[in-house]
């Protein structure tokens, strides 16, 4: 029996990765690093890389800046999910997304109550769309980013995924923008 359906080949993407910390450097932040070797070793580009303190501005301004780029499909964020009164990487974000992608926070607890039960509620991992780029809000920890990588995102942004992924869709997450467009001619 021959299979339905054809094998697709791998399509590349290029994804930015973003630590939000107030002590972190690029020396010394295994949650990027962790990020950015996962997302090469599955046959992605890392985009760019940065770090920027935990500062609502300074978030919004950076990943704001990469949602203009159309040279990045998706950013990753690490850092900013809890609760203390520094974390603020979803309040910086959130506002910015057209679409919110309730599922990813839902699946992400998940994993995550599998590995460290009860604590995985201190996270507020979010992600939406935001012009056309998907945008994911991890926690800082280097084993939260691992489980969102290797339970959800490898799997998603890999157009090989069957029954449906997140790449296959890429070309229309922005129709909403450009029948607006035409309607306002």
């Amino acid at each position: 029996m021959s299979d339905p359906k054809p094998a697709r080949s791998f399509i590349p993407l290029s994804i930015a990765v973003l630590t939000v910390s107030d002590t972190r450097t690029l020396a010394d932040d295994k949650s990027g690093d962790t990020l950015a070797a996962r997302l090469t070793e599955a046959g992605h580009r890392l985009a760019e890389r940065d770090i920027v303190p935990d500062e609502v501005g300074a978030i919004r301004e950076r990943v704001g800046a990469w949602v203009r780029d159309p040279g990045i499909d998706v950013i990753l964020t690490t850092g900013g999910t809890g609760f203390t009164g520094r974390d603020v990487t979803p309040e910086a974000l959130e506002p910015l997304f057209e679409k919110r992608m309730d599922g990813f926070s839902a699946i992400f607890h998940r994993i995550s109550f599998e590995k460290i039960g009860t604590s995985t509620l201190q996270s507020r991992a979010t992600a939406g769309v935001a012009g056309a780029t998907y945008i994911f809000v991890l926690p800082g920890s280097p084993g939260a980013c691992r489980d969102a990588w290797d339970g959800i995102l490898a799997s998603q942004l890999d157009y090989r995924h069957r029954p449906c992924n997140f790449v296959e869709i890429m070309p229309r997450l922005d129709e909403h923008l450009r029948r607006g467009a035409a309607a306002a001619i």
